[in-house]
This record gives C-alpha cells, sequence and structure tokens, in this order.
C-alpha cells in the first residue's frame, strides 16, 4: 500500500489548514457506484505492487529450490515453465487415475512434491501454494478453457452441477440463484458475475492478496450461512470442476483483479 500512498499524495498540492475545501455532497444513493473507479484502481494498483511477490519471486525461488528426500526441484523435472506449463492451467482439474476422481492444480502441485520431491505438502492457501499455482497459471494466459472433455470427468461435473443448484445454508440459497438467475444484478453494491473462474488465482481487493478458487467457493458458503467444505475437500473440486467446465472457451485472465 506504499505505492498507493505516493501515488495519491506524492503529487498533491499541499493545502494550508486556513482555507476551507468545500467538497459536494455525494448523493443520498448510489455512492458506491461513485467510489467503484476509486476501489477498481486502489485493487489495480495493490495488485501490481504485490503480485510480483507471488507470481515471480516466490514461485522462481520455489521452483528452483532442491526439497525432499530426492532433492528435486520443479525446474528439475519441467525445465522452463514458460515453455512445459503452457497451456496446464487451462486444462485443470483433470482427472487423476492414481485417484480415480478430479484433482485440481494445487492438488496435482501437492502430488508432485510427495510423488517425485518427496517432500511436504504445501499449505492450502499459503503463499507458496498459492504463488506456484499463479505461476503456473499465468503460463496459460490467453488461452481457451479445455477442461470437460474427458469422458472420465463427466460424473464429477454432474455432481459439481448439483451442487452448484442446490439450496444451502440458513437462507436456503445456491449458487445457481446469483450466478445464473441475477448475473448482472448487484448485491451490496457489486455487480453479480456469472460465476466464471478464469481469472483464478485472484488477487480480491477484499483479501488484500492473492487467492485460490476454492478460498472464493467457501467465501460465499459463509455468506449462504452454509457450512463451508474443506479446502481439498471432494465437494471443492467438483465445484471447480463444473465452473471450468462451463467456462469452457473462455480465455484465461489468471491471476486477475476482482473486488
Amino acid at each position: 500500500m506504499n505505492l498507493v500512498r505516493r501515488l495519491f499524495f506524492s503529487t498533491s498540492p499541499r493545502i494550508s489548514s486556513s482555507i476551507r475545501v468545500e467538497r459536494p455532497p455525494l448523493p443520498a444513493s448510489g455512492e458506491r457506484e461513485h467510489l467503484w473507479p476509486l476501489l477498481s484502481l486502489i485493487a489495480f494498483i495493490a495488485f501490481a505492487a504485490t503480485a510480483p511477490a507471488f507470481a515471480t519471486e516466490i514461485p522462481s525461488s520455489e521452483r528452483r529450490r532442491r526439497d525432499g528426500a530426492a532433492n528435486k526441484s520443479c525446474a528439475d523435472c519441467h525445465g522452463d515453465a514458460r515453455a512445459s506449463m503452457k497451456g496446464v492451467a487451462a486444462r485443470y482439474p483433470a482427472f487423476s487415475p492414481a485417484l480415480g476422481r478430479p484433482i485440481d492444480l494445487e492438488a496435482r502441485i501437492n502430488m508432485c512434491r510427495t510423488d517425485q520431491q518427496k517432500a511436504t505438502p504445501l499449505r492450502f492457501e499459503s503463499k507458496e501454494l498459492v504463488g506456484l499455482t499463479a505461476y503456473l497459471a499465468l503460463q496459460s494466459r490467453g488461452m481457451p478453457i479445455e477442461v470437460g472433455k474427458d469422458e472420465r470427468l463427466k460424473p464429477f461435473i454432474a455432481t459439481g452441477r448439483a451442487l452448484f443448484n442446490q439450496r444451502q445454508g440458513q437462507i436456503n440459497l445456491s449458487c445457481a440463484q446469483c450466478h445464473d438467475d441475477n448475473w448482472g444484478q448487484k448485491l451490496a453494491g457489486a455487480p453479480i458475475p456469472q460465476g466464471h473462474p478464469n481469472g483464478y488465482p485472484v488477487y480480491r481487493l477484499e483479501w488484500q492478496s492473492l487467492g485460490s478458487l476454492q478460498r472464493r467457493l467457501r467465501n460465499c458458503m459463509f455468506g449462504m450461512r452454509a457450512e463451508p467444505y474443506a479446502y481439498g475437500a471432494a465437494e471443492n473440486v467438483d465445484l471447480e470442476l463444473y465452473l471450468m467446465s462451463r467456462a469452457q472457451g473462455l480465455k484465461m485472465e489468471s491471476p486477475a483483479v476482482r473486488p
């Protein structure tokens, strides 16, 4: 946020305390519409200032750091991620024959750590795991999502669709009621999106950091007054899979900025 302060205050003229500055009052309604451009600018500046630490610096050290009993790094196997990881994030979640079900990109990273590096899995939502995921997703930016073509994924997509349409929580709300029935409307002054996941991991102004799609799903569950699924739970992965499959063809934007 130091960058935000410098941009907002370093070029501002000094005003004498004896001078009274008249500011027009905001209208009684629509305050958020007036503030939204400023909030969006702050979010973008904050992301620009902090994202490199997640999407470049952390993965740079993490992917080249030899770890575990195998004393191997990510780069030892995959080489230059700009070539080897191009398009990978656009195909996840993907079916894992070893587990007999889909896994997301975070789980794939941790499988590589345990199976190939013989190392401890990275904690969900840790800077290291979110940073590596964002770095890999960055290699697919601009590429179309290609999730859901594998026939083995069909029953899991159906499960995700059922979860998306299932009413949950104390207010008896489903994901579809917001993101299908009322997209484009506003909730607490913020536009309701269609729930497309092509920007994750994203920098959210609310979080002041990068975060995963599972973190966002859990946030929605809290908002529905429902019990959130645990990080890595099959329900979360099936929801991710359904969202990615219905966004098929959209271009990847990761890591994106969201309010």
